[in-house]
């Protein structure tokens, strides 16, 4: 049942747009907090990469285990982009902005083009006359049969886990965000944006070449940006793509209903809370996204009703892999073996309603 203003749902006595207001009070960046946060990321990052450096000089093994650690604390910059791309890093606009932009240079993401598209998500959330760029596509079971066999296979090929959390990352981030893709006709600054970061990427790299050398430089640098766009991919699945997750056409589409309810509580272990910078807290996030990541624990302390919202721990998080389909008559996600079980005559009648 989807909670509305006057059926709020499971797990809260109050309605999503109450707690919109309610979380207002959260929005208070740090500049400190932000300095601190951004020492304790990048700090490490450049640490972990030098002694891998060194490491390849002496057993290239050892070089290599290094790699997922600096890949964390990439997927954990990134993470303070995004919180940029909303405002909600520090209190200056200006500074969220610049810093996002040279963020942008090591985690291969044209700042200001996908903080466009971002928006388009967070605004579209979970709408279906509305899917917009910035999102991971979704089709319901009725446009999934309507489509043409070769369409149909192209998209299972897209929802196929190799394809999603393997080669798809390595794809948008390093050959997708060269180019405004999906915004090639929208003026001039999603092209600024794309071609101002492609020439820092290739300073950066140039840089990075001279001072390492180009083979030490690629056999560490392109793995950590791999796992970390990986992980980053893997993250926002899950923060959506979870079976009783939030669909609606409009009119009945409502934004604070989509956020609380189409947003999952991706409940992690401390340390990976840490490294992914609070945004499993992502229904929060959805209703508030000028809630710094670094309060976003404190909301959870102190609004305990919002814990259950949505809740998913990691291990219920590898059941949503093989979700690829919204079924309007039981309103959840399915997989393609569900949605051909239900088509056939006998489960179709079992899953009818009474």
């Amino acid at each position: 049942m989807v909670p509305s203003e006057t059926n709020p749902g499971p797990g809260s006595p109050h309605s999503a747009l109450w707690w919109s207001g309610r979380l207002a009070r959260y929005r208070r960046p740090s500049g400190r907090r932000g300095a601190f946060e951004i020492a304790i990321t990048v700090t490490p990052l450049i640490a972990i990469s030098v002694l891998a450096w060194e490491a390849l000089h002496h057993n290239v093994w050892w070089g290599l285990l290094l790699i997922p650690f600096a890949a964390a604390f990439l997927t954990r910059l990134f993470l303070i982009q995004h919180d940029c791309g909303h405002g909600a890093f520090l209190p200056w606009r200006p500074l969220n902005d610049w810093l996002g932009r040279v963020i942008g240079i090591f985690t291969l993401t044209p700042y200001d083009y996908w903080r466009r598209a971002h928006a388009m998500h967070h605004a579209t959330s979970g709408a279906l006359d509305r899917r917009a760029l910035g999102g991971i596509d979704t089709l319901t079971v009725e446009e999934y049969l309507a489509m043409s066999r070769w369409r149909r296979l192209g998209y299972w090929l897209y929802r196929h886990p190799l394809v999603m959390f393997g080669l798809g990352p390595a794809f948008v981030f390093l050959i997708q965000h060269r180019l405004p893709v999906g915004m090639m006709r929208q003026g001039w600054r999603p092209w600024a944006s794309t071609l101002a970061t492609d020439l820092g990427v290739g300073v950066m790299m140039v840089a990075m070449a001279m001072i390492f050398g180009v083979i030490p430089f690629l056999l560490i640098y392109l793995p950590v940006v791999m796992i970390a766009a990986s992980a980053g991919v893997w993250l926002f699945f899950v923060q959506h793509q979870f079976q009783d997750t939030y669909w609606a056409r409009d009119p009945v589409w409502e934004f604070h209903e989509a956020a609380l309810r189409g947003s999952s509580h991706y409940d992690l272990p401390k340390v990976l809370r840490w490294f992914t910078a609070n945004i499993g807290i992502h229904h929060v996030h959805h209703l508030s996204s000028r809630i710094p990541y670094y309060r976003l624990g404190q909301v959870m302390r102190e609004e305990p009703e919002l814990r259950a919202a949505g809740r998913l721990t990691l291990v219920q998080s590898f059941r949503c892999v093989g979700l690829s389909l919204w079924d309007d008559t039981s309103r959840r996600l399915i997989s393609f073996r569900e949605m051909r079980r239900l088509s056939t005559p006998t489960g179709a009648a079992r899953a009818a309603p009474n």
